[in-house]
């Protein structure tokens, strides 16, 4: 709840009284957010703000990491770090990111 408090804080600090249509964040699948959970908040949070009635999109890119142990750069679904080789020995290069990406506004 707070950090979807966070972004409708935010959005409604920097563009006041501005009628926004559309938000689009990127959080990573490495970030420990559940979307889904931030989707349902959205709504209670942004009501009687610039934000209510606006649309949610939610990216949410995988992980990459560089195997330290064979050099291979793989994509993490999840938060389960291993590489297509076995290593645990992985260095976490993308994928734990939370973004406002866009704001429209009408």
């Amino acid at each position: 709840m707070s950090l979807t408090e966070s972004v409708v804080s935010a959005v409604s600090e920097k563009l006041p009284g501005a009628k926004i249509v559309r938000i689009r964040l990127e959080i990573g699948r490495l970030a420990g957010v559940v979307p889904d959970s931030v989707r349902f908040c959205f709504e209670i949070v942004a009501a009687g703000t610039e934000l209510e009635g606006a649309e949610l999109e939610i990216l949410e890119p995988p992980g990459v990491a560089h195997c330290r142990q064979c050099g291979v750069m793989v994509e993490l679904a999840d938060s389960v770090l291993l590489c297509t080789c076995g290593s645990a020995n992985l260095e976490v290069l993308s994928g734990t990111e939370m973004l406002i990406k866009e704001v429209e506004v009408a």
